[in-house]
């Protein structure tokens, strides 16, 4: 049946398909009305199947047609060879990346049809950004021709790009039981009693998870001295909680005597501390402990904080955990867990009395006042925190805080208020696109920033007066966007000298979403300094390093880039020379396009906005779901990236986008495998 189909598309002048290859979204029906076209021709010539079975026949036959259609458009080696794709791989790639030790631990076997393909959509982007960007296959091996290239390229990207979601049954993903990261626990004790000294700043540092953000669930580990730390911390808080929120604040109602009062004080907090509300025999519970320490002596205000002590100890409060749908099939999580992601999400807090009230009266089911909430949310002083935890993440400007320690001896001026400063300007700018929606694409280029009058100072700015940040128009638009912050040019240098390596390896990775492999072991390193040495400059030499094997293919990539940014020094400092010789920070990207200076660079790398905006929009799905991406996330990506660059690129519309999706408002029911869930 399927090359019948295949003969009859070959046949059609009109077909838009007639390589059969990689079966496109747009011809798969066209394809479909071939078969029938077929099955009717047999039907007329009278068919045993139809003579036999009669119009249950006719039905089993369409179905069998069809089958044959999406069978043969989704198995990758047929669709790989008929496209001319596998001759392709067979020539240029299966040498190193064949079963027998496949280099960089790639191996084309592993991959037999087009779904395992869409499985490892990160893999796959690499390819694309590889064989995009001239680096695969290496130099010295056989090159193929630019068309030749650019079929591969499309092919992958088709790939991709054409998940047929009817041909995957949705699947929310995990959603494992995630403790609350030290910034959550310290934003959570401040909105819900006052607290503002920050008590798991003590608590051991958070680790970055498959996302790369502190909030992933696989990494929030338990050690042993965290449940010291917590009751530690729990007796601080305590201490330190105004009296008017431990006992009065927000207690409506009336209560009788002492212990109906203790109860409403259990049902209040609870609500909070575990951001839903009680259960009876939670409440029961908890007034069970303000009864034993009244039964020992202690006065009414000594058992209450107890019961708020045995809340801030419980794991209850500890971890973020969410109701185990019963069977297999994915639910919607319930309206307190909905409120709950998107407070977390937003806000790294508990939901506030607004968005517990959406809650109890299941508002936040409707798309439409889930999306005035959110709109609410982002205008409030709270959505900082997503600039901050997810921004200063991202960008990674909040490590310079740990990981950044210019040389003081060569760079007196960092200080470590210069260094606040730094990290301010890029919250400060990423929450501001937030509050207004802007377009993202001003984190690539702009005429403004955001800046203090250290800061401004710094950049060479006048006019800018005190410690508060404020919109700044630029007339350098050298300096527009993040390639320009001193905050990230900082974090991607060494102690004494610049490095382009790090910051051509930052621009793939954070901005465009095409890392790079490590670099292979024993590789020689470069001198601290920058200067002139031997008659070379720093330039040459690191371009007679990469002329090693091993090194050249990443390098290509990577140094281009990162020359472009050598007029800002490893403070950020703009320069015209280094060590007396005039900075060349011309180039050529991988792709053949030749730039001169970060002006020119950030021009060309607005040309792949794509790759831009799906790279934000995969980071900040990871960072919501507090997990990695999987193969059944995409499409929720792919329709988002798709919708947000429809509006604008606007940063407020893309957490919109987020929030509305399927994995963020479900999740797995308690039978469900990966990739086994069904339609909602």
């Amino acid at each position: 049946m399927a090359s019948e189909v295949k003969k009859e598309c070959d046949q059609d002048e009109e077909s838009p398909f007639k390589d059969f290859g990689v079966m496109r979204q747009d011809t798969r029906m066209r394809m479909m009305m071939m078969t029938v076209r077929i099955i009717t021709r047999r039907a007329m010539r009278g068919s045993d199947l139809m003579r036999e079975r009669g119009s249950t026949g006719w039905a089993r036959l369409l179905v069998i047609g069809l089958g044959l259609v999406m069978i043969r458009g989704w198995s990758a080696e047929p669709a790989v060879e008929e496209s001319g794709v596998r001759a392709l791989l067979d020539t240029y790639c299966i040498k190193c990346h064949g079963a027998e030790r496949p280099k960089g631990g790639f191996s084309l076997t592993r991959y037999p049809d087009l779904t395992s393909v869409q499985k490892d959509p990160h893999r796959w982007q690499t390819v694309i950004h590889q064989l995009r960007d001239r680096t695969m296959p290496p130099d010295g091996k056989p090159q193929p021709k630019p068309e030749e290239r650019e079929r591969m390229v499309d092919w992958v990207t088709s790939t991709l790009n054409n998940i047929d979601e009817s041909l995957m049954e949705p699947d929310p993903g995990r959603a494992l039981i995630r403790r609350l990261s030290r910034q959550e626990y310290n934003f959570t004790i401040r909105d819900w009693l006052g607290v503002t000294n920050r008590p798991a700043d003590k608590f051991p540092a958070d680790g970055g998870g498959g996302a790369g953000f502190d909030n992933a669930a696989d990494t929030l580990f338990v050690p042993p001295i965290l449940m010291e730390k917590y009751l530690n911390a729990a007796d601080e808080i305590l201490a330190s909680a105004p009296r008017e929120r431990v006992f009065v604040f927000g207690m409506g109602g009336r209560a009788s005597g002492e212990l109906g009062r203790a109860k409403k004080l259990a049902e209040y907090h609870g609500l909070r501390a575990y951001r839903r509300p009680l259960e009876r025999e939670e409440v029961e519970a908890l007034v069970r402990v303000y009864e034993t320490r009244r039964s020992r002596g202690a006065d009414f205000e000594s058992a209450a904080k107890s019961m708020i002590k045995a809340m801030l100890v419980s794991p209850q409060f500890l971890f973020r955990s969410e109701r185990q749908p019963k069977g297999s099939r994915p639910q919607l999580v319930d309206d307190y867990e909905l409120a709950s992601r998107l407070s977390y999400f937003i806000w790294s807090s508990l939901p506030d009395e607004t968005l517990f009230e959406a809650a109890r009266r299941h508002r936040l089911r409707d798309a439409g006042r889930r999306e005035a909430e959110v709109r609410r949310m982002l205008k409030d002083p709270k959505a900082r925190a997503l600039a901050e935890n997810f921004a200063g993440q991202w960008l990674g400007v909040r490590n310079l805080r740990t990981s950044a320690a210019p040389d003081a001896g060569k760079f007196p001026e960092y200080t470590s208020s210069l260094r606040e400063s730094m990290i301010g300007e890029a919250e400060g700018m990423f929450g501001a696109l937030l509050k207004e929606n802007g377009t993202l694409l001003d984190l690539l280029d702009a005429d403004y920033t955001y800046l203090n009058e250290e800061l401004a100072r710094f950049y060479g700015i006048s006019g800018v007066f005190g410690n508060d940040f404020r919109r700044v128009p630029i007339t350098d638009r050298n300096r527009g966007g993040v390639l320009g912050m001193a905050g990230v040019l900082t974090l991607t240098s060494y102690p004494q000298r610049t490095s382009p390596v790090l910051r051509g390896k930052w621009v793939l990775e954070e901005i465009l979403g095409a890392p790079s492999p490590p670099p292979p072991p024993n590789v020689g390193g470069l001198p601290a300094e920058d200067a002139p040495k031997e008659g070379l400059t720093f330039r040459q030499r690191l371009e007679k390093h990469r002329t090693k094997p091993d090194c050249a293919s990443c390098h290509k990539r990577m140094d281009p880039i990162g020359f472009g940014l050598e007029n800002f020094d490893a403070i950020g400092r703009w320069r015209t020379s280094i060590g007396g010789e005039r900075v060349d920070a011309s180039g050529v990207l991988a792709t053949g396009e030749p730039f001169d200076g970060p002006m020119a660079l950030k021009r060309l790398i607005l040309e792949r906005k794509p790759d831009f905006v799906r790279n934000v929009a995969e980071k900040m799905f990871g960072y919501a779901l507090g997990r990695g991406l999987e193969y059944y996330d995409m499409p929720s990506v792919k329709r988002a990236v798709e919708q947000v660059s429809k509006r604008g690129y606007g940063a407020a519309d893309l957490v919109m986008e987020v929030v509305h999706s399927y994995p963020f408002r479900y999740r797995r029911g308690a039978d469900t495998e990966a990739g086994s869930g069904s339609p909602p």
